[in-house]
């Protein structure tokens, strides 16, 4: 492991990723070097912490150190899991310990299983709900998704954070709306909207267009006409008391549906 003298001499941010590294590391280790991680944890009253944490976050960080100076077993791996995505967390890191990644620890965009399967995002005004929607695009196969103009920024901080890298992973264009129509005008297309055919008896398309309407207006009169053309409306079955489901939780669904019919 990195000596705790090498770990105060690197830059803040660089410091307290490494060791929010090093917390998951000695989690996983069958005879813990308790040496080691009091030393670690000593850390915390450095300037590095100092620079990165504001007074709340370095509170909160003390706390979990203290309890682990008295766990035991089991308890003191879940704190020191605790601590390794708490500091993961503040850093806004993207990637998690399970991610597939490559040599530079970016997403591996090759790993991912894509499908003939395209999503439009009709102003999707939600920098969270883009950001979201990418990241379940990037685990049910998506090819590429066309953002029609209006929609929240890439480069917005909310939705790079929520997309948790997939931005990277998912091929897109931002394109203004006649120019999307004329993209997809030769594919199989249907609209994710009320009114329509239900989840369970739609015949998804091994290789078509779905498009998705925004939080307030739904899906554009254009758009909506490009897929009655084709496929039509799918809706999903509902049983509470909203008349509607968060954009990107109904997104997720219908993809998921979508991927499996598709294999």
């Amino acid at each position: 492991m990195i000596t705790l003298k090498k770990l105060k001499s690197l830059k803040s941010r660089t410091c307290v990723r490494k060791c929010a590294s090093l917390f998951h590391q000695l989690s996983q280790e069958q005879e813990l070097n308790t040496s080691y991680l009091r030393g670690l944890l000593s850390l915390f009253e450095e300037k590095q912490f100092a620079e990165v944490l504001d007074k709340a976050e370095r509170e909160h960080l003390l706390s979990l150190a203290s309890k682990v100076t008295l766990a035991q077993g089991r308890d003191l791996t879940i704190l020191l899991e605790d601590i390794h995505y708490f500091l993961l967390g503040v850093l806004d890191s993207d990637p998690s310990d399970w991610d597939l990644t490559d040599e530079r620890g970016q997403l591996d965009a090759s790993a991912r299983l894509v499908l003939p399967h395209i999503l439009v995002l009709d102003r999707i005004r939600s920098p969270y709900n883009i950001g979201s929607i990418f990241r379940s695009a990037d685990s049910f196969g998506v090819q590429k998704i066309y953002l029609i103009e209006g929609c929240a920024r890439l480069d917005h901080p909310r939705t790079r954070k929520t997309s948790r890298g997939c931005i990277d992973t998912v091929d897109h264009e931002v394109l203004p709306e006649d120019v999307v129509l004329q993209r997809i005008q030769s594919l199989p297309v249907f609209a994710l909207e009320t009114g329509g055919k239900d989840l369970s008896l739609f015949p998804f398309p091994r290789e078509g267009v779905g498009i998705i309407g925004g939080e307030e207006l739904g899906v554009s009169p254009s758009l909506l006409k490009a897929s009655e053309a084709y496929l039509g409306r799918l809706t999903l079955p509902m049983g509470g008391t909203k008349g509607s489901l968060n954009v990107a939780v109904a997104t997720g669904i219908m993809l998921c549906s979508w991927y499996v019919s598709s294999l």
